[in-house]
């Protein structure tokens, strides 16, 4: 019998590597040792769930990556189960397109105003059919570079294309780029109208497709580049040679092959014939996108962007050309491609646009070159939104650039209608009383026109002199979302910021939506968009569109619209735009934007409401013009023609030069 020492344990014998060291604990396995150890562990456990499942006769969990397969397949399944009854709805009414090798002939718009009578023609030009060895490589390259880079890499719909035009979307604010492959656009072109509805975009992909299936790539250009809309009524690059350059596509240099190029994003903006700076911008765009392309080196980009191009100069057409034009293009998205003769019935009324033209002209004549204002612009509207005139310049045959409806410019103090309309409905009244004082928010401070504060004033009194530090404390105290908000209610689709200055009305707005939301106060608070379209009728009288409004939306409760009435009435009356006064009741607000870059007035009276701009095409300083000034004049003029009914009113006294007197003999 052993016997065991008191109090303590058995001494154990130290293992040993071998190296006659000691080791203390666990062996530490290495991390390779360890990694294999664990793919062993995980076989056997593996081994032993198989071997379970077989006896028991269940099924074995699927590992990562049949997980990852059969979820894909799953997905893709379901996908196609969704998608097929959706592509079959909306394939049922596919259009005809067994004709797509027949050259379409020209047809004749007559645009007709209010009374019946022919305001304007249009026909549409088409030039020689080009094969597509006749289209010279620079127009081709130009388009490929600018409209589908991969072209000839994809079948008809490109993912890469439209993720790349989302980013550059995303990374701008704003949209800068399409993802329409070449061949989506001639689908849409040829067969689809322009709305923008989930139908005519599943149409188009199918047609694309069914273009890549039957014809060439080369075939498919070859459609395109005869068959594509470039504006002013011509239809192919040889209508539009002829038409902008005067010659044949044929002959088309590679300055001339980039401005078609421009041209396609939209003829209305980047056709030289409309504005021929814009298409220049434009121009240079495209040589950029063709050395990105590797179309042609950089020093060949350089040497065409210092060539001037040869433009046809167009002396036609008079001031109602500038509806006529804004008429027949929103035409084209309410019917589609026609080819056959058209009537279009629109909203304008002759004597009113001669009112509106001479009596802008007059002013601008006057008073144009004094204040370094270059171009004005007119919009009048009926209480639904009717156009009634539309003047988008002071001369048309010059420049056809429509800034009462294209152009896009700050709004400044008439922006102000959407912030004390926010603070209606917030609660305030007339008579609250707000401190107009320095107010400085992130570094920036507004600052009055006057350069003084006034130190407590009424709402009342802010909106009639258009005090700036007001606006910008109303506006932060009932949130700037909700003014965004009251301003989206009443029409305005442009981006809006918000940004401290947002209520000094820096966002940038066309002068018909602007006109449009003080209409929604005239007409007591109801829904307004501007249309010019009555009605669109084929040479046989039958009826391929008619303007069909929808029930009146209540916009603004009765209470706000008459308050917001009875503030801008105040302005005319003795606020900043007392040269706007005439002999029955008048409503409106100025605007005038920094360095007196831009000058509106919005008022409205005897049951029309009428928008004025003024200003330059380059956003270059007039001479201290506000909208008090030269738009409120523009105004009265205008209106003082329609309430005698005379276009050959005028504000101006005659001068009358006193003759000496007779000498007696």
């Amino acid at each position: 019998m052993v016997e065991r020492s008191q109090g303590k344990k058995p001494e154990r014998k130290k293992p040993d590597d071998g190296s006659g060291k000691k080791i203390y604990g666990k062996k530490k396995s290495t991390p390779e040792e360890t990694l294999q150890k664990s793919k062993t562990k995980k076989k056997k456990n593996y081994s032993r769930r198989k071997n379970i499942a077989r006896v028991s006769g269940t099924k074995l969990p699927r590992t990562g990556l049949s997980k990852w397969i059969y979820r894909t397949l799953l997905s893709m399944i379901w996908s196609l189960i969704l998608l097929v009854p959706l592509v079959i709805y909306y394939a049922h009414d596919l259009p005809d397109i067994s004709n797509i090798r027949l050259n379409r002939g020209g047809s004749t718009v007559m645009v007709m105003d209010r009374q019946g009578g022919l305001l304007a023609t249009y026909g549409d030009v088409y030039g020689d059919w080009l094969e597509y060895n006749e289209i010279p490589q620079d127009l081709i390259e130009a388009v490929i570079a600018t409209e589908d880079r991969r072209f000839f890499k994809h079948s008809g719909f490109d993912i890469r294309g439209l993720g790349r035009a989302m980013m550059k979307n995303i990374a701008s604010r704003s949209v800068v780029e399409g993802g329409s492959t070449i061949s989506q656009q001639l689908a849409k072109n040829l067969f689809l109208n322009a709305d923008k509805t989930i139908k005519r975009k599943v149409q188009e992909l199918l047609l694309s497709s069914w273009l890549e299936l039957n014809f060439s790539k080369e075939e498919i250009l070859n459609f395109y580049f005869n068959r594509v809309y470039f504006g002013g009524g011509a239809y192919g690059i040889d209508a539009a040679s002829r038409t902008i350059f005067g010659h044949s596509a044929r002959k088309l240099s590679l300055n001339e092959a980039a401005i078609l190029a421009g041209v396609l994003k939209g003829p209305a903006l980047y056709s030289p014939l409309r504005d021929l700076e814009r298409s220049y911008r434009r121009m240079e765009e495209v040589l950029n996108n063709m050395v990105e392309a590797g179309f042609i080196p950089q020093s060949t980009a350089d040497t065409a962007k210092g060539r001037s191009v040869k433009i046809v100069d167009k002396q036609t057409g008079g001031d109602e050309r500038y509806f006529s034009d804004w008429v027949v293009e929103r035409a084209a998205s309410r019917i589609g491609p026609v080819g056959e003769p058209i009537i279009i019935y629109t909203t304008l009324m002759p004597d009113i646009q001669d009112k509106a033209n001479k009596g802008l002209q007059q002013v601008m004549d006057k008073e144009g070159e004094k204040f370094h204002a270059g171009q004005a612009s007119l919009v009048s509207l009926d209480m639904d939104g009717a156009v009634r005139a539309m003047v988008g310049g002071v001369d048309y045959t010059k420049s056809q650039f429509n800034r009462a409806a294209q152009a896009r410019r700050q709004p400044g103090s008439a922006f102000k209608l959407f912030i004390y309309l926010a603070a209606l409905e917030a609660g305030l009244t007339p008579e609250h009383v707000m401190r107009d004082s320095p107010v400085i928010l992130n570094g920036w401070q507004p600052k009055n026109y006057s350069g003084k504060y006034r130190g407590d004033v009424t709402l009342r009194e802010a909106f009639a002199h258009s005090l700036n530090t007001v606006a910008v404390k109303l506006a932060e105290r009932i949130n700037r979302e909700t003014v965004i908000e009251m301003a989206r209610r009443l029409g305005l689709t442009t981006p809006i910021v918000a940004e401290p200055s947002l209520s000094l009305g820096t966002s940038e707005i066309s002068l018909l939506e602007l006109t449009a939301a003080y209409a929604v106060v005239a007409n007591g608070g109801y829904g307004v968009e501007p249309y010019g379209i009555v009605e669109i009728q084929n040479s046989v009288g039958q009826i391929l569109y008619r303007h069909m409004p929808g029930p009146p939306q209540k916009l603004l409760s009765d209470d706000v619209v008459a308050v917001m009435d009875d503030l801008l009435k105040s302005v005319v009356a003795w606020g900043s735009a007392r040269q706007a006064q005439m002999p029955f009741p008048v409503s409106g607000k100025t605007g005038t934007t920094q360095n007196y870059k831009d000058a509106l007035f919005m008022g409205y009276g005897l049951n029309m409401v009428n928008g004025v701009w003024v200003g330059n095409d380059d956003a270059s300083p007039m001479k201290r013009v506000t909208g008090g000034g030269m738009p409120a004049r523009i105004w009265r003029n205008f209106m003082y023609r329609v309430h005698l009914g005379r276009d050959d009113a005028t504000l101006t006294t005659p001068k009358i030069e006193l003759r000496d007197k007779p000498k007696r003999n």
